[in-house]
Parts: structure tokens; sequence; C-alpha cells
């Protein structure tokens, strides 16, 4: 049973007799449960104990931090603010604690994996998915190839790629799995004027570009009148355009955050629609390290904020 010593200088006991010489992992994982399941009972099951040992271990936490952990409030379990606080120092300690067992039972795989992304999604995804797979594959190395969804596909028919995040549009799938969904709106600068123009003004992406073609889809249904100004394959040459006030560009829901807003329909402009992120392998990416980083992609999507539909 694992212990986390809380000092080295303390005394062996405290004033009414008992140990303070650590914290029990096994007891501090008792107590997320019944926080997370709000019930003694239910707690038990999470963690294959029963009730009454569940009870014990709880008091044997109570003496061990010195206070008491939980108040009564009618049938339901609550925490003392003393409670509160061990449950947020719980839940740090577990974090770590699982995660340095992972980083020592981690499989001894070595090798490359080759993931593609388009640059926006490697600013905005990725942090998330390398820290989930770093830690359970520490010696693995990730080369990510930012490119455009179109010139990433050609690479996965090529086996240039082992993995890659791709974009398609109004459920236009291009066979991948469908991991996050968000809507495209039309972006500008917060006090610019770029979409008061005619014909408006666009920074947009390459022809293949499945945002490029939404919006201007959209534009020519409802016959308003565009020119491409700025063209770039990468979101940030579009994106510079649009933060000097020179176009408007149709960008993520999300992206409109800081210096940028969302033109609506309130200024004449037609809705977009959305896409889609579409999770990709090669026919010859098989085994269980493409497995672990298609599984943690996935997680960290089912995380996210606006998730897949």
């Amino acid at each position: 049973m694992g212990v986390v010593p809380l000092n080295s200088k303390q005394d062996d006991t405290d004033k009414g007799g008992s140990s303070r010489c650590g914290l029990e992992l096994d007891l501090l994982r008792t107590l997320v449960a019944i926080a997370d399941t709000g019930s003694f009972n239910r707690a038990a099951r999470a963690v294959f104990r029963t009730p009454s040992a569940v009870s014990m271990q709880m008091k044997k936490l109570e003496e061990q931090v010195g206070q008491p952990i939980f108040t009564k409030d009618g049938r339901s379990v609550a925490l003392t603010p003393d409670g509160e606080a061990l449950l947020g120092y719980g839940r740090r300690i577990l974090k770590l604690a699982d995660e340095a067992m992972r980083r020592f039972r981690a499989p001894e795989i070595q090798g490359t994996i080759r993931l593609g992304t388009p640059d926006d999604y490697a600013s905005q995804f990725l942090p998330g998915i390398l820290a989930l797979f770093a830690a359970s594959h520490p010696n693995v190395e990730v080369d990510v190839v930012c490119q455009s969804s179109h010139d990433l596909l050609g690479m996965l028919r090529s086996d240039h790629l082992d993995v890659a995040l791709i974009s398609s549009g109004h459920g236009q799938t291009s066979g991948g799995l469908t991991v996050y969904r968000e809507e495209l709106v039309w972006v500008g600068l917060k006090h610019g004027c770029a979409h008061e123009k005619e014909p408006i003004p666009l920074a947009v992406s390459h022809l293949g570009c499945c945002w490029r073609r939404l919006a201007l889809n959209a534009l020519d249904r409802a016959g308003i009148s565009y020119r491409i100004a700025y063209s770039s394959k990468h979101y940030i040459g579009q994106l510079a355009a649009v933060m000097a006030g020179l176009a408007i560009a149709p960008f993520p829901r999300s992206s409109a955050t800081g210096d940028l807003k969302i033109i609506g329909e309130e200024s004449g402009l037609p809705t977009i629609g959305h896409f889609e992120i579409e999770l990709h392998r090669s026919p010859s990416a098989s085994g269980a390290l493409f497995d672990a980083l298609a599984s943690h992609i996935e997680r960290n999507f089912n995380g996210s904020s606006i998730a897949a539909a």
C-alpha cells in the first residue's frame, strides 16, 4: 500500500495520539470515489470493498489528517471544508502517482510514429494528445508533419504518414473516424470593416480545402459577390490577413477570440455550416503502438467542449 509522506520533520503522533506519518493512496482513492459517486455504498462497489470497509477507511483517513472529513447533510454525503481541501490534494496526489506508474510500467517500445495534422489543429489539439502519448510511450519518437488535409491524405496513401487528422465538411466523410465537429463562421477583425466592402475580400485556403468550399458555396447560394484577396495553405497565413483588417475568413467558431469577432447574418452573410475532423490511419499502421496513439487522440477529443456529433 503506497504512502505519500506529509513532512519528514513532523512528530510521529498528533494531539490525539494518531499516526501522521503519511497519506495512504488507497484511502485517497476511496475518498475520491465517495466524492465522485456521492455515496459510501456506490463508492464501495467502485473500489471493490464492502461499505463497512469503506467506512473504516474513512475513519482511518480522518485519524491521519487529524480533522473531520464528512459532515451530516440529510441522507447524502457531504464534505467538510477540510474534507474538500483534502479531496483536492488527493486528486493531485493520485494523478501524479498514476502518472509515475504509467512511466515505469510503460511498454519498452521504441521507434518513430509519423503523425500528420493541419497547422491550426497542431496548436489547438496536439499538446494534450502528445502529453498523453508520451506518458504511456516515453521511448517513442513522434514525427509531426503539418500540411493541408488534401496533402496529408496523399501522404497517407503513399505510406509517408502513419496517422493523420483530416478535415471534412457537411458529413462528406473521406473514410476516417469522425472525432470532432464544430461550426464554421465568418470571422473578421473586431473593429474592422472588411465585410462591408463590395465585393467582400476573403482570406481562404487552397482549392482542396473543405472550409473554402463550404464558404464559397454559401456565398454563391446567397448571391453575394466576393473576391479571393488572400490565400494560404496554412491557417496562420489566412489569419494574418484577417488580423490586418484586410479580409474576412471562414474559421471555426472557437477561433473568434481576442481581437477577432464573428460576423453573422445581421451583416447579410449566410451561415456556412460545420466541419468535422477525422482520424485516419495508413493501411500499414497496425499494431499496439498505433492503436495507443489512436486511442489517445480519441480520448483527447472526447474531452473537448465541442464534441463530435
